[in-house]
């Protein structure tokens, strides 16, 4: 049927069907060979890309990311460790250089540079920290100890004197510059060492344990200073409780006189050093905290929990200031800025998102969202110059933020 007789039989009779003789040609087909709607919908999922927002990506790990460090004085050197039992040093802006750091027996988990940047740390499952000099390229000397594994590694402010907490319930400490180390340690606890680490003053030690317990130590006579706990009864003239559960995470306020704790029982817990005195009890997240930070000027906290929330306190009242909420949970926090109020802060989320909030203007909507992970974030670190924030995820990559814009 051509298109004239066509169009003239449409007009004059309305709808037209077609017959045999309209056939023009027959072409076969397999049914086996046509797509299932199932995976026309797959086919358009891969061609959604994900964001990305990083101006570096760090690949040389092939399994999950557990923890990075930034250099304290050189603006493009990167630690990160992972699942491999892998640790490396990289460069910002440099994918041609790596410097593998060999010889963990499992997951490297805690990764820290000392404050001179010197000599940087890596504290692994394998219950051995290596420390490694920096401008060397090499193994400086190993240190053991511990019969478990490594949970984390802090340096002291103002020297190369190591600390570590342990799956085997204690903290050990050692003199990076000595060739055994001198290994001192620190027993008491009575399960797992979560967290911990030098007060500023690099005068006292501070450890929390999932024994739901905060110890504060001597760290030349390696004795205790004060326990705080539920079953010590020091602090209930005040009128605060302490933690029911594990403690998961710690920070001391700048001035060295406060730790702040957080545990798996919701709470955020404030103390004084020098007395052991509960000063104060952050209440307000509904599911286990998992990060918590005291601002560089000291004036606020920042709590961050898989209730999905960040929350910024008054430290004046006990009371939130703004609440700040996710989509998953809460991982790891860190304040971006030194300046006087500070004001930036960074979360990395389970949600695979690094997001930046304004802790001081408040809204529920972030400064800036960066994509990229695919997994959860799990550790975060700022460059030694403040332009880019580095993050490390459950997907097997490290990424590079710039944020000079938040300085």
């Amino acid at each position: 049927m051509n298109s004239q007789n066509y169009e003239q039989e449409a007009e004059e009779h309305g709808d037209v069907f077609l017959d045999e003789s309209d056939i023009i040609q027959e072409i076969p087909f397999d049914e086996e060979e046509l797509p299932e709607a199932d995976e026309e919908h797959a086919s358009d999922e891969e061609h959604d890309e994900v964001a990305e927002d990083s101006m570096h990506i760090f690949t040389g790990h092939t399994d999950e990311l557990y923890t990075v460090a930034c250099s304290p004085t050189d603006p493009t050197l990167v630690a990160t460790g992972g699942g491999d039992d892998k640790g490396f040093m990289w460069r910002i802006g440099r994918g041609d250089w790596a410097f593998e750091l060999l010889g963990h027996g499992n997951s490297v988990t805690s990764v820290s540079f000392s404050a001179d940047g010197q000599l940087l740390a890596s504290g692994g499952y394998d219950g051995i920290i290596k420390i490694w000099d920096v401008s060397k390229e090499e193994l400086k000397c190993t240190l053991e100890g511990p019969g478990n594994g490594i949970e984390w590694v802090k340096w002291h402010p103002r020297g190369h004197v190591v600390l570590a907490g342990s799956e085997d319930f204690s903290v050990w400490m050692w003199n990076a510059d000595k060739k055994n180390g001198h290994p001192r340690v620190f027993s008491g606890h009575g399960n797992v060492v979560t967290c911990g680490d030098f007060t500023p003053d690099g005068k006292t030690i501070c450890t929390g344990s999932d024994d739901a317990t905060l110890r504060i130590w001597n760290p030349v006579s390696c004795t205790v200073i004060r326990e705080i706990g539920v079953n010590n009864s020091s602090f209930i003239d005040l009128g605060y409780p302490y933690h029911t559960e594990g403690l998961t995470c710690m920070a001391i306020s700048p001035d060295s006189a406060v730790a702040l704790t957080g545990s798996t029982d919701h709470k955020v817990h404030m103390v004084n050093i020098s007395s052991g005195k509960v000063v104060r009890s952050l209440t307000a997240h509904t599911d286990s905290i998992e990060c918590v930070g005291f601002s560089p000027s000291g004036q606020w906290v920042a709590t961050g929990s898989l209730d999905h929330k960040l929350i910024v306190w008054d430290l004046q009242h006990s009371e939130p200031r703004n609440t700040f909420l996710h989509e998953d949970g809460v991982t790891c926090l860190i304040w971006l800025t030194t300046s006087n109020p500070s004001r930036y802060i960074a979360t990395g989320s389970a949600d695979g998102k690094v997001r930046v909030w304004d802790g001081l203007a408040g809204g529920n909507t972030a400064v800036r969202t960066f994509s990229g992970h695919t997994e959860g974030v799990q550790s975060l670190s700022v460059s030694a110059d403040g332009n880019f924030l580095v993050s490390a995820a459950l997907d097997g990559t490290a990424r590079v933020f710039e944020i000079h814009e938040f300085k």
